[in-house]
């Protein structure tokens, strides 16, 4: 039997969704801009198992524009859609406030709780610190298989960015900028402190650790705070999420540290910048599953399997 969760939208600040059976609040959605210098932009945190437990950060000590799970441009055409300080190669990270800029909320066209699930439809715009107009993206969060069995729920996040430029959008990385093992870009979560020094898992029994690597999906997992529970989140890419025309390949690499923090990103541009021209949308969809319990290999390729694109 499903329940059908509860959502609350605070307008202009915030979209929250419980879980009503246990109370359990999922997640919060927050559009509300926060400081400048952080690149505002909306975030889901906190985030939650269905036991309660917090599986996102927020604005930690080390990164204070590290906040939940959000879609982020560390490098694009010069700008910082990240936040903070700016890799310079050679020099290093620079405070550089002229370089940040912002994603920003214009409307929603959903915002629906249904039995079992819920949905997120949302159009932001993307500018450089000055302001311009520089992408338009549409933005849609959807929550599904919520499964007291299996002590998991899921969310599919799916970004269009259309480039509204002149000329063409370049997408890049601290790596492809010169630093090593830096490929973070788009997609991004940030880990609990408690989190620190967790497990991660790919699809291949014997590989390497996947840092750089390609892979069709990766699991982290922690251990809670004041809780004697473990938690697992799985990060998957759709089948279409290609951009070198081979269809049905996963040409994204994985950023993924759990030390000093833990942290996984699929790398839209880990190696080499993605050109988008003008006009051209680049479309992005991931499944986030989130798991009470340390699921291994096997577990979460059965699930995997279960749960189809």
């Amino acid at each position: 039997m499903t329940v059908k969760l509860r959502i609350v939208h605070t307008h202009g600040d915030r979209i929250t969704l419980t879980e009503p059976t246990t109370g359990v609040e999922l997640f919060a959605y927050v559009y509300a801009p926060e400081a400048a210098w952080e690149a505002p932009k909306p975030y889901l945190h906190p985030m939650r198992t269905l036991a309660g437990d917090i599986v996102t950060d927020y604005r930690p000590n080390d990164h204070r524009w590290h906040k939940g799970l959000q879609l982020t441009a560390s490098h694009l055409s010069g700008q910082n859609l990240w936040g903070g300080n700016t890799y310079v190669h050679g020099e290093g990270y620079l405070a550089l406030p002229e370089l940040v800029g912002s994603m920003a909320h214009t409307g929603f066209d959903e915002i629906t709780a249904h039995d079992g699930g819920a949905v997120i439809a949302q159009r932001l715009t993307w500018h450089p610190h000055g302001g311009a107009l520089w992408a338009e993206e549409e933005r849609r969060i959807e929550v599904h298989d919520v499964d007291a069995t299996s002590r998991s729920w899921a969310l599919t996040w799916t970004s269009s960015i259309t480039n509204r430029r002149d000329e063409a959008l370049l997408f890049g990385s601290p790596t492809t900028s010169g630093r090593e093992l830096a490929g973070y870009t788009g997609l991004f979560w940030r880990g609990p402190r408690a989190f620190r020094g967790g497990r991660v898992t790919g699809p291949d029994p014997g590989g390497p650790w996947p840092m750089g690597r390609q892979a069709p999906w990766l699991a982290y997992s922690g251990e809670h705070d004041g809780a004697d529970r473990r938690a697992t989140l799985v990060f998957v890419h759709a089948p279409e999420n290609d951009h070198l025309g081979e269809r049905g390949t996963h040409p994204a690499h994985w950023f993924v540290r759990n030390e000093p923090f833990a942290a996984v990103a699929p790398s839209w541009a880990f190696h080499e910048e993605l050109e988008l021209a003008p006009g051209d949308t680049l479309r992005r969809r991931y499944r986030v599953v989130v798991a009470d319990g340390a699921w291994e290999r096997e577990q979460i390729a059965d699930y995997l399997e279960e749960h189809p694109w």
